[in-house]
């Protein structure tokens, strides 16, 4: 089993199809943390900013989706994917692996840590920073797969992950470097 995971694509075409084609490719399922197409208030347009064409792009992806809705995610959005923007969370079961997806910009680290208790998560997966990381607390893997075209690291390199069997990798995408790894138990 292998897994994708991304958020904050915040409709960053080019970014999802770069990603997609170097990255997701081969995967069985990608997990989606939210904020999908729209740019956000807060956030600069970028130039590859199309949400029209990557919601046609992610329709027609041969790779199935599951999505938790973002802070930036609305009815109108969810008219044009035909994938369900799940909310506030989604809960997906691989291998044995329990798996908790929410965007995290309504959860405190307490009520995240609590959540991920309440439905016995072995990976327990946010978005909305646009920064990754990577932590395990009382055998929870806790996971923020940053986002691929609108960073907020300092150096502004996109990140995504990848879920492998039981082990969890943080990607920085610009040099392909692994910046974070984590054992499922």
């Amino acid at each position: 089993m292998k897994v994708g995971i991304i958020s904050d694509t915040h409709g960053c075409c080019e970014t999802w199809q770069k990603v997609f084609s170097k990255y997701f490719h081969d995967v069985d399922l990608i997990i989606h943390a939210g904020d999908v197409l729209y740019h956000g208030p807060r956030n600069t347009i970028p130039p590859e900013y199309d949400p029209k064409q990557l919601a046609e792009i992610i329709n027609n992806c041969p790779v199935p989706i599951v999505t938790a809705c973002g802070n930036c995610d609305a009815a109108v959005d969810q008219m044009v994917l035909k994938i369900p923007i799940q909310s506030p969370y989604a809960y997906i079961v691989l291998n044995n692996i329990r798996i908790v997806v929410t965007h995290g910009h309504e959860l405190t680290d307490t009520a995240k840590s609590e959540l991920a208790k309440q439905f016995k998560a072995d990976l327990f997966i946010t978005g909305h920073s646009h920064l990754p990381a990577l932590t395990k607390a009382d055998d929870i893997v806790y996971l923020n797969p940053g986002s691929p075209g609108m960073s907020k690291r300092s150096d502004g390199h996109g990140t995504i992950a990848l879920l492998t069997k039981n082990i969890v990798q943080v990607l920085d995408i610009t040099n392909e470097k692994v910046l974070f790894s984590e054992i499922i138990d």
